[in-house]
């Protein structure tokens, strides 16, 4: 039988046994290129001068229905190759199949790892927004329950409301005043005291005093630092400042 490469045309004469070696596929020692055999495969050449050979296309299955012969039961398989028969080696043309190359494996699991590593990075990168998000805290808080964890606490600080406020000259000491403030936490949920500031300026709205306090300066009970701000619940906070003078008639409280 004779075959030819379908790049360089070179024709080959073939053995059966070359066919089945790489089912029906080989590598040309011409031109290098690889080719399926069976597309131009003949059981003689065309007469001289020979070109290129018919090229066969697919068609359908045919049917085999006339059986040369059936194993008995026993019996060696129809096709298996005795130990004391003579095989001829396949053409230096034909070859195996490439083995798939390890690194390619290596490089996707690589590629999983650096994946899963982002995505940990910006869950960590957004760890502020997941602890006060109000859809997703409270799964959050059940998690950790259930891990023996804490997290920090929530705080909004639009939910916390100036409900009152006064300035008013010190009783007993001279030339300071008092500060009166009552805070109202609107969130459903316990907040952290905040951080508060209070700005003193004159009638032309500029600053004369500013005095920014943290929690721990305004509240006397540990306790109640520690509990928080209960949800609908108020805090009266009482600040003792020196007096800055007639020109502070202002003041503004704000907080962080």
């Amino acid at each position: 039988m004779y075959t030819q490469c379908l790049e360089c045309l070179t024709i080959y004469r073939i053995p059966p046994s070359a066919l089945t070696h790489a089912h029906g596929r080989a590598r040309c020692g011409v031109c290098r290129a690889e080719f399926d055999t069976l597309a131009t495969l003949v059981d003689q050449l065309p007469p001289e001068p020979v070109g290129q050979l018919e090229r066969h296309h697919p068609g359908p299955l045919p049917i085999l229905d006339v059986p040369a012969m059936r194993p008995k039961a026993g019996q060696h398989d129809l096709f298996a190759i005795e130990d004391d028969v003579d095989v001829a080696p396949a053409p230096s043309f034909v070859h195996a199949p490439p083995a798939k190359p390890r690194s390619s494996r290596l490089l996707r699991y690589g590629n999983v790892v650096l994946l899963l590593a982002l995505l940990a990075q910006g869950a960590w990168a957004g760890r502020g927004w997941w602890m006060t998000e109000p859809r997703l805290r409270p799964w959050l808080d059940a998690a950790c329950l259930r891990l023996n964890c804490r997290l920090p606490p929530r705080a909004d600080i639009g939910q916390i409301a100036l409900v009152s406020r006064d300035v008013r000259p010190h009783p007993s000491q001279s030339g300071a005043l008092i500060i009166s403030a009552t805070l109202l936490n609107r969130a459903a949920f316990t907040q952290p005291y905040p951080i508060v500031e209070i700005t003193l300026s004159d009638l032309d709205e500029r600053r004369i005093a500013m005095r920014r306090l943290a929690p721990q300066d305004y509240l006397v009970d540990a306790r109640a630092l520690a509990r928080g701000l209960q949800p609908n619940a108020t805090a009266t906070i009482d600040l003792e400042v020196v007096d800055p003078g007639r020109n502070a008639v202002a003041f503004e409280f704000k907080f962080r």
